[in-house]
């Protein structure tokens, strides 16, 4: 057992660091299926949005970016890489949500997926922006980020 003392001069909880492990992780490959697949996104993305291939491999980019962004502690490149990083992809969820509502908007247009996964991928979004929200600001018992 690790006295008071020793405990608080760790930066971050376990659970706070293997979250943030897994995030990191959900983003990487979440990037690569852009590229892997980009089939799958094409068939999501709405008919009336230009430049379909350009915004499913910027998108990709961006989570790859952002899962790799989130492993650089701060200070190791910028002063706040890992914020940005979260920050990141906290405005990627929020930008790319009006796709989830025009999915089930229009679930005639998505028959390979059941109504209830486009509700519950347009919900799934609210979860996801806070989890990543919550890596753009230090854990309250941490002295150092």
């Amino acid at each position: 057992m690790t006295s008071p003392i020793a405990s608080s001069t760790l930066p971050h909880s376990w659970p706070w660091r293997v979250g943030l492990a897994v995030m990191a992780i959900f983003y990487v490959l979440a990037g690569i299926a852009h590229f892997r697949n980009p089939q799958f996104y094409l068939a999501l993305m709405p008919p009336d949005v230009p430049w379909q291939t350009g915004l499913i491999n910027l998108t990709g980019i961006a989570e790859i970016l952002g899962g790799i962004g989130l492993l650089v502690p701060n200070g190791f490149v910028f002063a706040r890489t890992r914020d940005a990083a979260a920050w990141g992809i906290v405005a990627l969820l929020v930008c790319i949500y009006p796709v989830h509502i025009n999915m089930c908007l229009h679930p005639d247009r998505y028959p390979q997926v059941p109504l209830w996964g486009l509700w519950l991928r347009l919900l799934l979004q609210l979860p996801l922006i806070a989890w990543a929200w919550s890596y753009t600001r230090a854990p309250k018992n941490s002295p150092s980020r």
